[in-house]
């Protein structure tokens, strides 16, 4: 076997040299490996607090623009009344139906009264009689008058028979009144339009028994709608903006797509102690008897400037145990509450008049965790919102 030739050991210096480098080569490796750690560490704290702070969009109040709001109203007829029987009796005919135009004056309806007529008959032989009694009494007068220049008679006898005569005139004159009343009720039979409009209910038909005493249904309802009149209760707060010659704009259901024109009429001048509203009227003119009486509207009434109010969104809106409040960001960045008062809901948008004013960044979409004093970051400007 030959023998293995062994390997020359390395010198001792140049081996130190080789182990030197071999730890700094280490160190630095370990050196790195603990900076990136580092760098890793502190972006996770500075990602994790980013996380802790919630990002909020800011918008900015308006101040005293002049807008307008939208109310309910109330169609009604200019005119609309019921038509009732003076008379008592049954319905002989009826000439209109519902929906029929009428004139002033028309016939609605007749009505037969036997009871009527019989009375009328009575106070026709009334008077008759009044003015025989009359009669007799005037030539027993002028008897006695003619006796009593011939000293026939004492004068108090002759006064009696000018007291018959008088008395017996009078009568007259009562039953003539008698029978005038029953021949202003007998014009009564004939039911008449009281003014040009549509019929817009017949609650009669041929044979119905006629009540004179008026608290049964109407015999018919006439309503003038070639004008109507528009009723819309407007909120206290907003009663400024009501002045004389104003006009609003309105729509119906039926009629979506068009818009109605109407002129302030009045107001009641007082404010209802239930709902806190005034009640205005406003003309409507309807010619084309597109409206009915009894229609719903949509009423838009414009408003003036006011510099006390402010309008936001209402998504900027937060209901807690103290009420309705609205997150406004301040210095620092960090969050306070306001309490508010809303002068009126229009839906999308808020209009309030207490606790905010003009330059507050109010938080949109502030989240239910969100309280005072917390800290935030801004998403981006504050915007103006637009009512």
């Amino acid at each position: 076997m030959s023998p293995i030739e062994a390997t020359p050991a390395l010198p001792p210096k140049r081996l130190k040299m080789v182990l030197a480098i071999g730890a700094v080569l280490a160190l630095a490796a370990v050196a790195a490996g603990l900076a990136v750690r580092a760098s890793d560490y502190h972006q996770l704290v500075k990602w994790t607090d980013a996380q802790e702070v919630p990002t909020v969009s800011l918008l900015s109040p308006v101040v005293g623009e002049q807008g307008s709001t939208t109310l309910p109203g109330a169609l009604q007829a200019w005119t609309d009344a019921p038509i009732h029987a003076r008379v008592g009796g049954y319905v002989k005919r009826w000439n209109v139906d519902i929906g029929q135009t009428v004139k002033a004056g028309d016939v609605l309806a007749q009505i037969d009264t036997p009871e009527l007529d019989q009375q009328e008959s009575q106070a026709r032989a009334d008077l008759a009689r009044a003015k025989a009694r009359a009669h007799l009494a005037g030539i027993g007068k002028k008897r006695w008058s003619d006796l009593l220049a011939s000293h026939s008679v004492s004068q108090q006898e002759s006064d009696e028979k000018t007291g018959e005569a008088e008395a017996a005139d009078a009568d007259v004159q009562a039953a003539q009144a008698a029978l005038d009343r029953i021949g202003a009720l007998e014009s009564f039979k004939t039911v008449v339009a009281p003014f040009p409009g549509t019929v817009t209910a017949r609650n009669v038909d041929v044979g119905d028994l006629i009540s004179a005493d008026g608290g049964g249904s109407p015999l018919f309802r006439i309503a003038d709608t070639q004008h109507m009149r528009l009723y819309v209760d407007v909120p206290q707060n907003l009663g400024d903006a009501v002045t004389p010659g104003m006009q609003v704009m309105l729509t119906v259901p039926e009629h979506p797509e068009q818009t109605y024109k109407a002129t302030l009429a009045g107001r009641s001048g007082a404010v209802n102690t239930h709902s806190g509203s005034q009640l205005v009227q406003f003309a409507v003119d309807n010619a084309r008897k597109d409206l009915m009486p009894g229609d719903y509207a949509q009423v838009t009434l414009p408003l003036k400037a006011n510099r006390q109010l402010l309008t936001i969104p209402a998504t900027a809106m937060l209901f807690r145990a103290n009420g309705t409040q609205v997150a406004v960001l301040e210095a620092g960045n960090r969050v306070a509450l306001h309490s508010i008062h809303i002068a009126s809901d229009q839906g999308t948008t808020l209009v309030v008049d207490q606790g905010l004013k003009a330059g507050d960044r109010v938080i949109d979409h502030p989240t239910d965790s969100l309280a005072a004093g917390d800290q935030v970051q801004v998403a981006g400007g504050a915007r103006a919102h637009t009512a």
